[in-house]
C-alpha cells in the first residue's frame, strides 16, 4: 500500500444520486463506491457482531473508498441477512456470511476486523483476530474484566497488529481543545473532576419470562464464555449491557468515554483508592441487574474524580445529560459531545466582583468524531504506525480498567485501594473480582 488517495472528492453525480436511494446510502457512500482505488491500496474488512455499534462502525468505514466489507460474522441469521443487504446497497457486492467468527478469520484476504459483539466476547474476538494476523477496531469497553484488558494489551504487543478502541471522543475536536485548555494551567489548580451520564431515555426493563431463542439464533454461541442460562429476551440484543454476565452497566458503557478524557487531560492512569455507592433506586423491580443510580469517587494524586450516572432523568451537571467538568481555582471547564465552555470563578477586587479568567461561551465541535475515528484507524493501517492511533489499545485499557474498578468498589460496598506497582488491589476480595470467569468449555486465551 504505497500510494495514498484523497478521501473527499466532489461528485455532482453522487450528490444527485443519493436522493434516489434509501436513506442508508448517503452521498458519501456513493462517492466511496464510485471512487476507483488500486487493488494494492484497498483494505478488506470483516465485521464480527453486526447489529448495533458493530454496524455503525462498519457503515462509517464504508465512507472510505479504499475499505471493502468482504465478510460478516454473527450468531443471528436475521442480522446477517439484513447487513448483507445493507452492504450490497452501499457497495454493490454481497459479503460472505459466517455464523462462527473463527471461520471468517481463516480468510487470508481479510486485512482488518471490526468487533461489535457484547463485552463478554471482546477478549476472545480480539486475541483470535490478532493471532490470525488482522488489525482490529474493537468496541468499548475494551473487555469485561481487568484481567482480560491486560491480556489484550499483551496480545497486541505480541502479534504487532494495530488496535483502535471505539472511544471515539478521542477524535472529537472539542475534546482536543478542552484538553489543551486544561493543560495550559489557566483554570488554576484542579482539585476535582466530575464525569457523568444522565440517561432520561432509559426506562424500566420489564420482566419477561424465559423463552426459546428466536429462529436462526445460535444462542449457545452467543453465550460463549458467559454462564449457561435459559434464553431471555432482556439479556439479548442491546439490553445485555444491564446484566453482569455480559457487561458492566452504565459504568463501563458510558463511563469509559468520559473517564478516558478526564484521565488523559489530567495525565494519570490509575487511582490510589475507589469507593462507590448506589443501586437500583429508580427502578428497583425491573429486570436489569446493574445499578441505575451510582456515585463513584476515585482518588488520584492531587485531585479526586467523581463518576455518576442515573437512568430515567436528564438533569445532569451544568445542564447537560453527559460530560466532564474540570473544576479549578480560577474556573470550570465543561466539555461533552455538544462542545466545551469555561465558567469563570470570580473574586472581590476593591469591592467589585471580577472574573479570575475569561469565561468562554460554548464552542461546538467540528465534523463527525466517529467517522474521523474510523478514518484515523485506516490511515494508521496504511502507514503501519500504531503511534497514529487516536485511541490505541493501551488507552482503551486504562479507561476500561478504571471503570471496572468502580464496579468492583460498588459490588464490595467498601473503599478499595490500588497498588500500581503490583497492578492489583490491596484487598484479596477485590483481587478475585479482577479475574475473568469463563464457562461452557471456553478458556481465557493464552498469550
Amino acid at each position: 500500500m504505497k500510494s495514498r488517495r484523497k478521501f473527499i472528492q466532489k461528485s455532482a453525480w453522487a450528490s444527485l444520486g443519493a436522493a434516489a436511494l434509501p436513506n442508508l446510502v448517503t452521498a458519501g457512500h456513493l462517492q466511496a463506491m464510485n471512487t476507483k482505488v488500486p487493488a494494492s491500496d484497498q483494505l478488506n474488512f470483516g465485521l464480527i457482531g453486526c447489529k448495533g455499534m458493530g454496524w455503525s462502525n462498519m457503515n462509517s468505514h464504508l465512507l472510505l473508498p479504499e475499505v471493502n466489507c468482504v465478510a460478516l460474522a454473527d450468531v443471528d441469521q436475521s442480522v446477517l441477512d439484513q447487513r448483507t443487504a445493507d452492504v450490497e446497497k452501499l457497495r454493490g457486492k454481497k459479503p460472505r456470511q459466517y455464523r462462527d467468527y473463527r471461520q471468517m478469520l481463516e480468510d487470508p484476504d481479510i486485512d482488518a476486523v471490526i468487533i461489535g459483539t457484547p463485552d463478554h466476547w471482546h477478549c476472545l474476538n480480539l486475541v483470535d483476530s490478532l493471532a490470525a494476523g488482522k488489525h482490529a477496531y474493537t468496541e468499548k469497553p475494551l473487555a469485561n474484566s481487568i484481567e482480560e484488558c491486560n491480556l489484550m494489551v499483551k496480545a497486541a504487543d505480541r502479534y504487532g497488529k494495530l488496535v483502535q478502541v471505539g472511544q471515539w471522543q478521542r477524535s472529537g475536536s472539542q475534546y482536543e481543545q478542552a484538553i489543551d485548555m486544561v493543560r495550559s494551567g489557566k483554570l488554576g489548580n484542579i482539585r476535582l473532576v466530575k464525569t457523568w451520564a444522565y440517561q432520561g431515555w432509559m426506562k424500566p426493563v420489564p420482566v419477561v419470562p424465559d423463552s426459546q431463542p428466536p429462529a436462526g439464533v445460535d444462542y449457545k454461541m452467543w453465550l460463549g464464555p458467559a454462564p449457561d442460562r435459559p434464553f431471555n429476551a432482556n439479556r439479548f440484543h442491546f439490553n445485555f449491557r444491564w446484566f453482569w454476565d455480559y457487561a458492566g452497566g452504565l459504568m463501563t458503557d458510558w463511563g469509559v468515554h468520559e473517564i478516558d478524557i478526564a484521565l488523559y487531560a489530567m495525565g494519570v492512569s490509575a487511582p490510589k483508592s475507589v469507593m462507590a455507592s448506589g443501586g437500583k433506586l429508580a427502578y428497583p423491580d425491573d429486570a436489569s441487574e446493574t445499578p441505575d443510580t451510582l456515585q463513584t469517587v476515585y482518588e488520584y494524586d492531587g485531585f479526586n474524580m467523581l463518576w455518576e450516572h442515573a437512568t430515567g432523568i436528564d438533569g445532569g451537571n451544568y445542564g447537560t445529560t453527559e460530560g466532564i467538568a474540570f473544576i479549578g481555582n480560577n474556573g470550570t471547564l465543561v466539555v461533552n459531545r455538544g462542545g466545551w465552555k469555561v465558567i469563570a470563578e470570580t473574586e472581590n477586587v476593591d469591592g467589585e466582583r471580577k472574573e479570575k479568567i475569561e469565561a468562554m461561551e460554548l464552542v461546538r465541535p467540528e465534523g463527525n468524531a466517529q467517522r474521523i475515528h474510523c478514518k484515523n484507524f485506516v490511515e494508521a493501517i496504511k502507514s503501519n504506525d500504531p503511534g497514529m492511533l487516536n485511541c490505541g489499545i493501551q488507552t482503551g485499557s486504562i479507561a476500561a480498567i478504571n471503570a471496572h474498578m468502580g464496579n468492583v468498589a460498588y459490588k464490595l460496598g467498601e473503599k478499595i485501594y490500588w497498588d500500581s506497582n503490583k497492578g492489583k488491589f490491596t484487598s484479596g476480595k477485590a483481587n478475585k473480582m479482577i479475574q475473568a470467569d469463563y464457562h461452557n468449555g471456553w478458556k481465557l486465551p493464552s498469550v
